[in-house]
């Protein structure tokens, strides 16, 4: 882990919500939407549930199942 982040301990803007919408809906790791955020990937899946967004890759069949 990062040693400090940025955005840590502070609230979520909107706007971060919104990108984080974006982000997720594009297929993007955790990890990356942590580090473009400035936000730890726990403080990402945290939000990402309040907020009600997957953060499960839509385009992976299940047990690499084809």
């Amino acid at each position: 882990m990062p040693k400090s982040l940025r955005n840590s301990g502070k609230h979520w803007s909107s706007a971060e919500e919104q990108r984080l919408a974006r982000l997720a809906a594009g297929n993007t790791p955790t990890r990356v939407i942590g580090l473009k955020l400035g936000r730890s990937p726990d403080s990402v899946y945290s939000k990402a549930s309040e907020l009600g967004i997957s953060l499960d890759p839509p385009n992976q069949s299940p047990y690499n199942r084809r």
